[in-house]
């Protein structure tokens, strides 16, 4: 039986923690809502220290961040854009459209098709997440969609070069230096200064992810990517080194990102733990990670492989990191994951940065019913219909005339009956079940 040698939060302490967090963001949506652009001004002056004159980059401001960014780094940028960019065009290429004759007469079909506008959001309060520009914004492309925006918080007090540059680099079409709760308020509701979108995604801490809660249903989200989280699944043929480092290199993130190791050997559960207080001596980012593992770190010591699979499936990680002998196990058994890293020559950070797939992914156990950002999720799939004789639409409504009536839907049954009366030649009557 699974039993922990480490423990986090309570599940009521994240509980209360959430419902601070979905006050806050109601009265920011309202406040939004209310009073447009002059509550964008207070919120980002308040949150960010940062009120320009336009919340929108205009062409010199965005050259300008190009020039102060190294021939190096924009290298790197383009590479990781690239990597994304393939994979989204290969996900693309699998989406096709259909269209098949189901019965005589009878034509069936759906088209794929590209939403009219997004708006990719790109953290940037602690780190400049020039990443997350490549997996919104070069995504999105990809896509089809007409209108991509893109907006980040100051970094610094200023915009983030780098993330400007990836924005620009991946193609968007609007940069604002705008952050939090009150960007995607923007996005979603709209101001005088700022054109609503259709979709919004983007990771972002809790605040970010519970607007993008509420806002869903006024428009599409991609899902909900709150405060990164890791589960790192281990036997004895690795060591504490590696187990250690790929915990704490997610739980850098923040405050309250979980880091979970996973193992069915309890010499390496306890070298991994010795090892991390080592490590966050030495770590520059040991700031949040330390608070991240004090507070909701956890090793859990299983028996077989069999129950660290059911374990991870009742954890539900956003990111789970396999290191051991027979990773593909994991990938055959395991079904509740945003994304898995099998091996220890891959790694969170390698999906996170530059490999090529989407690192925006589900958190707080909701990849028990959704999988992360990916091509598909910026495009519509509509269906159609065509009844091209007379004989198939006869035949088809003698069936749904009976079905109407069967469940009291009289007027849906005359839209069958006068299909049956005019091409059928039969004489059906009306608010009657064809016989």
């Amino acid at each position: 039986m699974a039993r922990h040698l480490k423990t986090g939060r309570t599940p009521e302490q994240t509980s209360a923690d959430a419902h601070k967090v979905r006050e806050t963001v109601t009265a920011i949506l309202e406040s939004v809502e209310t009073r447009g652009d002059a509550a964008l001004r207070e919120l980002s002056m308040r949150f960010d220290n940062w009120a320009p004159a336009s919340f929108r980059l205009t062409e010199q401001e965005i050259e300008s961040c190009l020039a102060q960014v190294s021939r190096r780094d924009l290298d790197d940028i383009r590479f990781a854009q690239a990597q994304v960019r393939n994979f989204a065009r290969i996900q693309r290429d699998s989406m096709k459209d259909v269209e098949v004759e189901t019965l005589p007469g009878v034509i069936l079909g759906h088209k794929n098709m590209p939403v009219e506008s997004v708006g990719c959001y790109v953290p940037g309060g602690k780190y400049p997440l020039v990443a997350s520009a490549h997996m919104g914004v070069v995504t999105a492309r990809v896509a089809g969609v007409p209108r991509v925006i893109a907006a980040s918080p100051p970094f610094q007090g200023k915009p983030s070069p780098a993330v400007v540059a990836a924005m620009h680099l991946g193609g968007a079409d609007e940069i604002y230096c705008l952050g939090g709760v009150q960007a995607i308020a923007a996005f979603g509701i709209g101001t005088e200064s700022i054109a609503p979108v259709s979709v919004i995604v983007g990771p972002g801490n809790a605040y970010v992810a519970e607007a993008k809660r509420q806002l869903f249903g006024r428009v599409g989200i991609d899902l909900i990517a709150g405060p990164t989280e890791t589960l790192v699944i281990a036997d004895d043929s690795v060591d504490a080194e590696i187990c250690a480092t790929d915990l704490l290199g997610q739980a850098e993130h923040g405050f309250n990102t979980p880091a979970v190791l996973l193992t069915t050997s309890e010499t390496l559960a306890r070298a991994t733990m010795e090892e991390v207080e080592r490590l966050l001596k030495i770590l520059p980012t040991a700031e949040y990670a330390s608070v991240s593992w004090r507070d909701y770190g956890e090793v859990i010591l299983c028996d077989t492989d069999e129950e660290m699979v059911r374990e991870a499936d009742r954890i539900a990680s956003e990111h789970v990191q396999v290191m051991t002998r027979d990773p593909d196990y994991f990938l055959d058994t395991m079904r509740n994951y945003g994304a898995l890293f099998l091996g220890p020559r891959t790694n969170v950070a390698f999906g996170d940065k530059v490999i090529g797939t989407n690192h925006t992914l589900p958190t707080g156990k909701a990849a028990r019913y959704t999988g992360g950002l990916w091509v598909g999720k910026f495009i519509k799939t509509c269906t159609y219909q065509k009844v091209l004789t007379d004989e198939a639409s006869a035949l088809i409504g003698e069936y749904c005339s009976r079905l109407c009536v069967l469940e009291g839907f009289y007027g849906h049954a005359e839209q069958a009956n006068i299909r049956v009366r005019r091409y059928g030649g039969r004489n059906v009557g009306y608010g009657q079940a064809a016989e």
